[in-house]
């Protein structure tokens, strides 16, 4: 396996003053500048050099393990509705932790509403550096609704030659290598933090650069981006079979319904960015990784990526103790066309992801005076009824004809959902506008939810790290907290924790 270890010396010098001292002193520093920088574009062109013979002879054939299956237990097609909920004694789930002793409060605990974060100011998105409009060429995309220009060399646009082996591959590298890829990934980097971007945003905007460099081919767009990618320190890999070149990556997420290579214990997922899995079956690829690209994906989801917001609009009512109530919600079309390329991960991860505050902010705000003066039962009982008859239901093979847990903000758009994108979405709410603490429930077959009150609430229950939570399902129509899907009732579920 390929893997020379970097040994490099770096010196991080300050400029933020000017330089001071006699010109024999500045004339000493900036020829020490120029060894140095010359060390250094040796340095890189050696380790090129060698990694564009290692492609040249280290690659071998791999079966493809297909994608992982999340549960393979069939989830309800349809949904009972609850009974009036009984006054019997509190009963108990199987138990995760032993159960705790709880003194029954007198009075029912009256829910404290967090303050509403007001909404921040959209983070304003640079235009591209200088470094590169003088002798670059110049790319311009709508990303997400945001308008953004990028300036490359000319040079790293290599296509690939037929046939597609390992000389062609090793070739690629060898001549995107003469250019100068630093002043594009400059480029790159300053606009991360101004579009909020994780790993997975990051990896997208590259590939929509390479799609602008290389319009007609989504071979030459993986080859794009496999190096940039690499350059950029992540671990990356390219394969590729008679027809069609893969890119490879790991994630620190497990990815479900994602084909996989496994190289010392670690999968490496054929990624596409449009939404459309890819199919390779057996594949050429190397098995090693350029020096310092050491860097999985991480999928997490935890901040809002700052789109060009593209506003929608949705209607919902429901009913709760013989009063009707209307909420208009609003959310970003941007925001869902980001969310629908992500492959899909476990469902810790959806659990414990966020939504834009532009859409958050004013459901929070209809729903607040809603629950105002509420007991904490009641309170969740009105959110329950909401997330249950607000939302038509269809399981993900009957909307999507594949399994496809949506995010928070997804459930508010697609026109059906089923039990963990409600869960999902339910437990976001409790957590965000009641301030209790919420986990997941993961049945075979089904996602539910339950809640840690303050005060006592009769119903089915379990406890977890200490604490008795109350079972709460936003599938079961009209369910009440305390009252488990007759189907699970007695049955013991994974707990799903939710840290945000």
């Amino acid at each position: 396996m390929y893997k020379k270890p970097i040994l490099l010396s770096a010196l991080l010098i300050l400029t933020t003053s000017p330089l001071t001292g006699t010109a024999d002193n500045r004339a000493e520093f900036e020829k020490w500048m120029t060894q140095e920088t010359n060390s250094f574009q040796e340095y890189r062109d050696k380790r090129d050099k060698e990694f564009t013979g290692f492609l040249k002879s280290q690659w071998k054939e791999m079966q493809t393990f297909q994608g992982l299956v999340r549960d393979k237990t069939p989830k309800p097609v349809k949904i009972p509705k609850a009974p009036k909920k009984p006054q019997t004694p509190i009963s108990q789930l199987q138990p995760v932790t032993p159960p705790v002793a709880e003194q029954p409060t007198t009075k029912p605990v009256i829910v404290s509403v967090p303050t509403i974060k007001p909404v921040p100011a959209p983070v304003k998105v640079i235009p591209a550096p200088l470094i590169k409009r003088l002798n670059g060429t110049k790319v311009h995309l709508s990303f997400y609704g945001q308008s953004l220009d990028f300036y490359y060399d000319p040079r790293l646009k290599v296509s690939l030659q037929r046939p597609i082996n390992e000389n062609s591959m090793s070739r690629i590298w060898s001549e995107m290598s003469k250019a100068d890829y630093e002043g594009l990934l400059k480029q790159i980097n300053a606009q991360r933090k101004p579009l909020i971007l994780n790993d997975w945003g990051y990896a997208l905007l590259t590939n929509a650069i390479a799609q602008k460099v290389h319009p007609n081919s989504k071979n030459d767009q993986s080859i794009f981006t496999w190096y940039l990618m690499t350059k950029a320190g992540y671990q990356s890999r390219i394969a590729y079979d008679q027809n069609y070149v893969y890119l490879l990556m790991p994630s620190q997420q497990r990815l479900f319904g994602s084909p996989y290579f496994t190289f010392e214990k670690v999968r490496y997922y054929a990624l596409s960015f449009d939404g459309i899995k890819q199919k390779p079956g057996r594949i050429y690829t190397y098995d090693g990784h350029y020096p310092g690209a050491n860097r999985p994906l991480d999928m997490s989801l935890n901040h809002a990526f700052n789109t060009g917001r593209q506003q929608k609009d949705r209607f919902l009512t429901f009913s709760y103790k013989n009063k009707t109530y209307r909420i208009n919600v609003g959310y970003d079309n941007e925001t869902i066309r980001y969310l629908k390329t992500y492959p899909q991960m476990d469902i810790t991860l959806y659990f414990n992801s966020d939504l834009n505050q532009a859409t958050a902010n004013p459901l929070l705000k209809q729903l607040k005076p809603m629950v105002k003066g509420k007991s904490e039962e009641d309170a969740v009982n009105l959110i329950l009824r909401f997330v249950q008859t607000a939302f038509k239901y269809k399981t993900d093979e009957q909307q999507f004809g594949i399994e496809n847990y949506l995010f928070p903000e997804e459930t508010l758009h697609y026109p059906y959902s089923d039990c963990e994108d409600r869960s999902v979405f339910f437990a976001w709410i409790v957590h965000h506008l009641l301030g209790l603490e919420v986990i997941g429930l993961d049945f075979p077959g089904h996602i539910a939810a339950a809640v840690h009150f303050n005060e006592q609430v009769r119903g089915d229950a379990l406890n977890f790290n200490g604490k008795r939570f109350i079972v709460t399902d936003p599938t079961y129509i009209n369910a009440s907290a305390g009252m488990t899907m007759p189907a699970y009732k007695g049955k013991e579920p994974g707990v799903i924790r939710v840290l945000n």
